[in-house]
């Protein structure tokens, strides 16, 4: 095992983590000294274990991604991990840059979660070192003075001295996993649910080599391409440029001819023309999917009529709505133009191919019940398609409920909305005045049902208004089943379509 290891617990095993990628990638000389390993959040403990126990030397140093969902399932690993080494026999590994010697690794922890919690939070009981922010340049320092080397020259990639971590995605990565890519950090709006309201200015990496990363990673034959941009087309120049370059590469026509279009893996006793069927024009090849979150108020006629040129199945937009009550929007810090929203959704389903994901949070300060329901009603309106139909492919609501996240300003609205929150992650809402605690339960029922369901195509729904009549839905299944989870598909779609009337 490597002088550092990298560790993160994503939440699917489909989604490789960028940001270990970038610290690895901004080591500089150290770079080659470390590892990354990652697991998927229902991988048992032993399995994340495993890689630890082979070996009989553990790391010097390890950096651990927290975030809401990996923070309970990282204590349980740090915990169990400090308790075997510990119990190694054998002289001490190292001393580090204070003279101080260690039997264990160094612990470090970044990531979201850990940058604004408390001193007395339980995860940071295991950890030597925590870093706050931005962490490519100072996870790199901080691994010089422990290891005792000497300091490197920032890697410049622009401004901000962050060097790319594209050609760290492995080709198991790009063959089967989300490729996630980020062109910019941060967010201007200070929503006060989300982190990027307390984050002071919006980190635009340099275009050009940004640009020349995603063509590698296209003939790398990537097939999804996940923007962590929190809010892609706030500057429209560049976004444009940014969707006319994928454009591009979705228009240009394929260089293979028929003999090559698929590499066969394994032995073959076919001759090579005969491995691959070619599909015709009814079935065309998609080349790859680019996943973009827009701010919904920020779509001028030049940027919906550039969305409207990707091919079906290559454009996926999520839509962060959040709420369409303008008093409770104003009240969170949030922009709002509902009419120019819905406009802009309207656009969206009639005349692009895009899959429309659009967000709504419950639990908002001073929004009850019946808002939050019109504004679902609304959205659904929306939505719909022209003839009344839940059109599966273009169609996607995402119920969220409101968290607290450690650090974000919704907090001073508390007391005087009597919001109480779950003091463990994800810090989900409870109750506030306006939503009792049985009403707020029935509404996470509901989005769960809601995304099984609706969302995943099992049923559909031509009812307008919905919120009110899937809201009965939900409590049947529920009471049905006695949960919303782990229930087998064929009899989950069986009962809905009793109580679907």
């Amino acid at each position: 095992m490597k002088e550092i290891v990298l560790l993160t617990i994503n939440a699917k095993w489909i989604h490789p983590s960028l940001a270990l990628r970038l610290l690895k990638a901004n080591l500089g000389s150290l770079e080659n000294s470390c590892e990354i390993i990652e697991f998927a959040l229902r991988q048992p403990l032993s399995e994340k274990l495993a890689p630890f126990l082979s070996h009989n030397a553990p790391p010097k140093i390890i950096g651990v991604s927290v975030s809401i969902w990996n923070h309970l399932a990282t204590i349980e690993l740090i915990k169990e991990l400090n308790k075997i080494w510990m119990d190694m026999e054998g002289p001490r590994i190292f001393t580090d840059f204070h003279g101080s010697e260690f039997k264990r690794p160094i612990v470090v922890l970044g990531g979201p979660e850990v940058s604004h919690l408390s001193k007395d939070a339980e995860i940071l009981k295991y950890a030597d070192h925590v870093i706050r922010g931005d962490g490519e340049i100072a996870f790199r320092e901080l691994c010089e003075n422990i290891l005792g080397k000497p300091h490197t020259e920032t890697l410049r990639h622009g401004e901000e001295g962050i060097k790319s971590a594209y050609h760290l995605y492995t080709d198991e990565d790009i063959a089967r996993k989300l490729i996630y890519v980020e062109s910019s950090r941060g967010c201007p709006f200070k929503c006060e649910f989300c982190l990027s309201s307390i984050e002071k200015k919006i980190h635009e990496f340099p275009l050009e080599p940004f640009l020349a990363d995603m063509d590698i990673l296209i003939q790398r034959g990537v097939k999804t391409f996940k923007f962590l941009d929190r809010s892609f087309n706030t500057n429209i120049k560049r976004a444009l440029k940014i969707i006319e370059f994928f454009l591009n590469k979705l228009e240009q026509p394929p260089s293979l001819n028929p003999c090559e279009s698929v590499r066969i893996r394994g032995p073959s006793s076919l001759s090579p023309c005969e491995s691959v069927k070619i599909r015709g024009p009814s079935s065309p090849i998609v080349p790859f999917t680019v996943h973009f979150e827009m701010v919904p108020s920020l779509f001028p006629l030049e940027l919906l009529q550039a969305l409207t040129r990707f091919p079906p199945g290559t454009l996926r937009l999520e839509i962060g709505i959040q709420t369409l009550n303008p008093e409770v929007s104003a009240r969170i810090g949030r922009p709002s133009n509902p009419d120019k929203e819905l406009a802009a959704l309207k656009f969206l389903r009639e005349k692009t191919n895009a899959i429309v994901h659009a967000d709504l949070i419950a639990g908002l300060p001073g929004e009850d019940l019946a808002s939050f329901g019109r504004g679902f009603d609304a959205l659904w309106e929306i939505l719909s398609d022209k003839h009344g139909e839940n059109n599966q492919n273009q169609l996607e609501i995402q119920l969220g409920i409101l968290k607290l996240l450690p650090g974000t300003p919704i907090a001073r609205h508390n007391k005087a909305f009597g919001m109480h929150f779950a003091q463990s992650p994800p810090y989900e809402i409870i109750e506030n005045n306006a939503i009792c605690a049985v009403d707020m339960k029935r509404i996470k029922n509901f989005a769960r049902f809601w995304e099984i369901l609706v969302n995943r195509g099992l049923i559909v729904l031509q009812n307008k208004p919905i919120f009110e009549k899937f809201m009965k839905i939900s409590d049947e299944l529920l009471a049905c089943f006695g949960k919303n989870w782990g229930i087998d598909k064929n009899e989950l779609l069986e009962r809905a379509n009793m109580v679907n009337f």
